[in-house]
């Protein structure tokens, strides 16, 4: 018979699992013999082994050694009629070394169940098949929740199923939780503001009589296998690589945040065996803590590598002072930093990227704001905008000002520049009149408390007169002029926002200007965009769009939708197809498919890039807006030469 192997982390059940399967086998007749032993070590197996011998064969207990081999020579299969039907567990299995020799045989009439949380090779085959064991599922939740708390005052169901989720769906703790609830007389929504509560510990909410015939408690569960870990080898690595893990999201950490520099220096200073730690001895690490079912670790899936439940998490963190907390989140987030790309080619990483920024502040926020503001901070809020989550973009530099206004003043640095962050994505989610308004407040605190000379002053300058030409003020214009004539004394020449800025004077000058003057312009803007930012560079990319729609426009339009074709190949290519960037260039491919006489083709691609824009940009996206009205213009040209 097939033998299993239950694995899984602390806490899931393997152990009540396999008492069932026993439990149920020997009441319904199926078994002559049940072996339960517990197999923690080497000496605990063969001790187990041997008093079964003992039992049965009358064995002498003195050799445990030897009653153990004729424990298992008598488990061989026998010759009918006579054959025996048994049962052997081994529970919780803690090296597959302590095994060797010691398995139980292959027979017909016979099986063998281990639970164990380790995932070593060594524990399959030979008719063993391994049985991954995972927390319960929403359903069986559900049920033991329901059933649970039957007795205490019945809460509604979302209470229940809100308990569950903070808990991570893990059997054992939500076991712990139902009986604490029910000592200490209190809701479930109240369990969960204690456990989210960063000064309360998981060793206080446990019951003070342990449910179940349970042992021990949910932030025990795991230390035997973090001790175990942390002696293999690169040896004292395991336990800074899960206590850095556990700041971090446990949907989904990236390989590189936690192979990275800062990462590795911090397994250098808590590990001080290791001289010095490699990208390689850090993959080795998460590796020994896979095999030990402390989290998981999937080479194949880089951006979302490793996981972890966030009670290991949590247990991790309650080992740590407040300081060691706060020292820690400054090393995930530079850790983050470390691994973010100056240019989001990626969409699914800049995703995880933005989650474990969010775990981080969630778990220490304050850390990141003192004893200095951290960059992440910006670059969180900026990968927001610049994927088009515009919403969440605001309201992420809205909780950067608050914050950073209480805890470094009003007139710190990084508060003011967050300000001015926070009026530009406003403007760009189309309140042109709120960014000048704000925008103007802030240029006002600038040069009263950094001085007017500052670089960050000279640089809110140009963004204000930028938004107050959106505003549909001409003077701005005027005012960005200027700003670019003093730009050699606030900025370099490859900074991209004098690009940036240079290709939006042209665009507005095209009002006063013939077609070829600025095809001329951005000609030459884009010779040095090249020159200096390179070709794949995104102000030069949108530079190019740009210049092919000026070309179209001086009577070229299928010439113009021929460039946007090659344009939204190197968009994709460079910026990935979900891009607001690239979306903008597949528009303009539509536009021009219709400007070059095919109507019915604008439409169908302005209706799938609608479709895809509503996938992945905030619906209040100003992007969207135009893209509806230009697919209700071509709509209606396509209607109008039908009826010809």
């Amino acid at each position: 018979m097939v033998g299993q192997v239950l694995t899984g982390m602390g806490g899931v059940g393997k152990t009540q699992l396999a008492a069932r399967h026993a439990r149920d086998a020997w009441r319904s007749g199926r078994l002559d013999l049940l072996v339960w032993v517990t197999a923690t070590s080497r000496q605990a197996v063969v001790d187990g082994l041997a008093e079964a011998a003992h039992t049965l064969l009358g064995a002498d207990r003195e050799d445990p050694e030897r009653a153990a081999r004729a424990f298992l020579a008598w488990l061989e299969p026998k010759p009918a009629p006579n054959v025996p039907r048994w049962l052997v567990v081994l529970d919780d299995v803690t090296d597959p070394a302590d095994l060797t020799g010691l398995w139980p045989p292959d027979s017909p009439t016979g099986r063998t169940v281990v639970t164990t949380r380790s995932r070593d090779a060594a524990l399959t085959g030979r008719g063993r098949r391994q049985v991954t064991v995972g927390v319960f599922t929403e359903e069986e939740s559900e049920s033991y929740l329901t059933t649970a708390l039957a007795a205490h005052d019945r809460e509604p169901l979302r209470e229940l199923m809100a308990l569950g989720g903070a808990l991570g769906w893990l059997p054992l703790a939500m076991s712990q939780a139902t009986a604490y609830v029910v000592d200490a007389g209190i809701t479930c929504a109240s369990y969960r503001a204690r456990l989210a509560d960063r000064a309360q510990r998981l060793a206080d909410l446990r019951p003070t009589a342990l449910p179940d015939d349970q042992t021990t408690g949910v932030a025990a569960a795991w230390t035997l296998s973090l001790d175990r870990a942390d002696h293999h080898a690169p040896a004292g690595l395991a336990r800074p690589m899960l206590q850095l893990v556990s700041m971090l999201d446990p949907n989904g950490i990236p390989e590189a945040v936690l192979t990275g520099a800062p990462a590795r220096n911090w397994l250098v200073h808590a590990a001080p065996s290791q001289d010095a730690v490699s990208s390689d001895d850090a993959v080795r690490t998460l590796r020994v803590l896979h095999r030990l079912s402390l989290l998981d670790h999937s080479p194949r899936t880089p951006h979302r590598a490793v996981r972890v439940h966030r009670l290991v998490q949590r247990a991790v963190r309650d080992t740590l002072s407040e300081a060691e907390q706060d020292a820690l989140a400054r090393v995930a987030a530079d850790a983050l930093m470390a691994a973010w790309p100056e240019v989001e080619r990626d969409t699914e990483l800049a995703q995880s990227l933005r989650a474990n920024t969010a775990a981080v502040i969630g778990v220490a926020e304050r850390a990141l704001y003192e004893p200095a503001f951290h960059p992440v901070l910006y670059r969180n809020g900026m990968s927001l905008g610049a994927a088009g989550q515009l919403t969440d973009a605001i309201s992420s530099f809205e909780n950067v000002v608050r914050l950073s206004r209480t805890l470094l003043g009003p007139g710190h640095q990084d508060t003011l520049v967050s300000r001015a962050l926070l009026a530009n994505w406003q403007g760009t989610k189309g309140d042109a009149a709120g960014a000048v308004a704000a925008m103007t407040d802030v240029l006002g605190d600038m040069e009263r408390v950094l001085g007017p000379g500052h670089p960050y002053t000279r640089l809110v300058r140009p963004l204000l007169a930028w938004w107050q030409r959106q505003a549909g003020d001409l003077t701005g214009a005027s005012a960005l002029g200027e700003w670019l004539a003093d730009s050699r004394q606030v900025v370099r020449p490859d900074d991209p926002v004098l690009f940036a800025i240079r290709s939006g004077l042209a665009d507005w000058e095209g009002g006063t200007r013939d077609p070829s003057a600025v095809v001329t312009i951005y000609t030459e803007l884009l010779a040095e965009a090249v020159h200096m930012l390179g070709p794949d560079h995104p102000h030069t990319l949108g530079i190019r769009v740009n210049l092919a729609a000026w070309k179209g426009k001086t009577g070229d339009p299928a010439g113009a939708a021929a460039a946007c074709e090659e344009l939204y190949e190197d968009h994709v290519r460079v910026l990935g197809p979900a891009h607001p960037q690239t979306f903008r260039a597949r528009r303009e491919l539509a536009n021009w498919h219709g400007l070059a006489g095919d109507a019915s083709a604008a439409v169908a691609a302005f209706e799938t890039v609608l479709d895809d824009m509503l996938k992945v940009l905030d619906p209040e996206h100003p992007d969207i807006r135009r893209t509806r009205d230009r697919l209700a213009h071509w709509q209606a040209k396509s209607a109008k030469n039908r009826t010809r």
